[in-house]
């Protein structure tokens, strides 16, 4: 869960962080690789998406969710670059707790490599995401929540922000569901074989 270890996201104060983000997101918005930056980032689900990220958003479809999740995951990397900015350059500060389906968004925006070193680097900010200071355990009412909020940009879409525990409930039936046509592990493994035709 969200503070469950010491990391240093509750030293920078959200609303700080608010106002600073919404300040980044306008200026990502405003530059001229913007439209490219999204409709690369919308196409890269075709390429490669997980078992655990979107899949957990009820009825998810592509088509009609795709547009949204990237508007979150872009406010997630402006959130995330205005703590970046503001405590300093703590890169553990920084990656904040987001909801799975966000994350993966948020990886989707990134895949596109040039575009944000090009962009970031123009508008002297920094995207910031390691998986190796990734947390899981998103809250209604945690550090994230209340940097959202400070940004202007109202309540995080339940759709898509989707706490903690229900994120659990919700992989333990795609769990049950995906084992009963031989996908294990969370998608990790499989019992397919491609040499036999499965009709």
């Amino acid at each position: 869960m969200e503070g469950a270890r010491s990391f240093m996201t509750s030293t920078v104060d959200p609303q700080a962080v608010g106002r600073r983000a919404a300040e980044i997101l306008d200026l990502v918005r405003c530059c001229e690789d913007y439209e490219r930056l999204e409709g690369s980032s919308l196409q890269y689900p075709d390429c490669w998406a997980t078992f655990t990220g979107y899949p957990i958003i009820a009825r998810w479809d592509l088509a009609r969710d795709a547009a949204a999740l990237f508007e979150e995951g872009l406010r997630v990397l402006c959130l995330k670059a205005a703590v970046y900015e503001l405590s300093g350059g703590d890169e553990t500060a920084a990656e904040l707790v987001v909801s799975a389906p966000v994350d993966e968004m948020v990886h989707a925006i990134l895949a596109q490599y040039t575009l944000c070193v090009r962009m970031t680097r123009r508008l002297g900010m920094t995207f910031v995401h390691m998986t190796d200071r990734e947390r899981f355990g998103y809250r209604t009412g945690g550090y994230t929540h209340d940097c959202y909020l400070a940004a202007g940009w109202g309540e995080p879409n339940p759709r898509y922000w989707i706490d903690g525990q229900e994120t659990a409930r919700r992989l333990e039936i795609l769990d049950r569901r995906y084992a009963s046509i031989g996908i294990r592990d969370a998608g990790r493994r499989h019992d397919i074989d491609f040499d036999r035709q499965v009709a």
